[in-house]
């Protein structure tokens, strides 16, 4: 089935001869680059783009993984910031985020003569609330592995199998998911998230968010690391660094890590 799949995507962009890549150095756009490098060579493009709320060690981590595909990688600065409509947070957020950088990447593509541009969209991002994807559809760009039904389990499937590394490597969105809708964006806030993370990262996690939620930070651990963490980490230490960013409060969720869960808001808010 992974091998039907994977001849498809590999028909798909025989079909489109020349494409650029939205590449976020994720495990789900460099499947997506790899398998289009693989197919076209030269005729493909990996654009990363740059801005607050992407981590520089993501930005390092594209670069490694487009270097070790052989693809050719440029990156360039998006300016969502600007946008008052994504600072306040609204439920659409990613809608504005997303309009900004396919709005970047199609006056790019057509500059250097790039009829397509493609995301990495799976399947199972389809299921879930992603008001970028519309924001992607409405500018022609295409989702290959959508098209032919790829999801994530798939997707680090299909790395794994092509030999990629970081098949395993733990999703990164964004550092604005981290905010709960209705809470304004700065940069600020964008960069003490983003050193909390590092941190924690430092300290060996890898499955973890730092969740903002006005002056405090609320850490997500996978359940299993919960106890492993309260027993193992300097914790008054950890507060100490985590108050040098900029938080006041330093808080630990019981619950642990699941991805979304800061859209389980929305379901509060559909009437029944």
């Amino acid at each position: 089935m992974l091998e039907a799949k994977l001849r498809q995507i590999k028909t798909i962009f025989s079909q489109m001869e020349r494409v650029l890549i939205a590449y976020s150095g994720g495990v789900d756009s460099t499947l997506v680059a790899k398998v289009a490098y693989d197919t076209l060579g030269k005729n493909t493009l990996a654009i990363t783009a740059i801005s607050p709320s992407l981590l520089p060690e993501e930005l390092e981590d594209a670069k490694t993984q487009a270097t070790a595909i052989g693809i050719t990688h440029k990156w360039v600065e998006t300016n969502e910031m600007e946008n008052p409509n994504y600072t306040a947070n609204p439920i659409d957020r990613c809608y504005f985020c997303k309009s900004e950088l396919h709005d970047t990447l199609k006056l790019l593509a057509l500059r250097l003569e790039y009829p397509y541009i493609v995301d990495g969209v799976n399947a199972d991002d389809i299921q879930d609330y992603r008001p970028g994807i519309q924001a992607a559809r409405e500018r022609n760009v295409r989702s290959p592995l959508v098209e032919v039904g790829i999801t994530k389990t798939d997707v680090r499937q299909l790395s794994k199998k092509l030999g990629l590394p970081w098949w395993n490597k733990p999703a990164q969105p964004c550092l604005s998911s981290r905010f709960p809708y209705g809470e304004e964006i700065t940069v600020s806030k964008l960069q003490r998230v983003g050193r909390a993370e590092i941190y924690l990262r430092k300290l060996g996690y890898k499955n973890f968010r730092v969740r903002s939620q006005g002056d405090t930070a609320k850490i997500e651990l996978i359940p299993d690391q919960i106890q492993e963490f309260i027993l193992n980490v300097n914790l008054s230490q950890l507060v100490t660094q985590f108050q040098g960013y900029g938080f006041m409060y330093v808080t630990l969720d019981l619950e642990g890590y699941r991805s979304g869960k800061l859209n389980q808001v929305l379901t509060a808010m559909t009437p029944e």
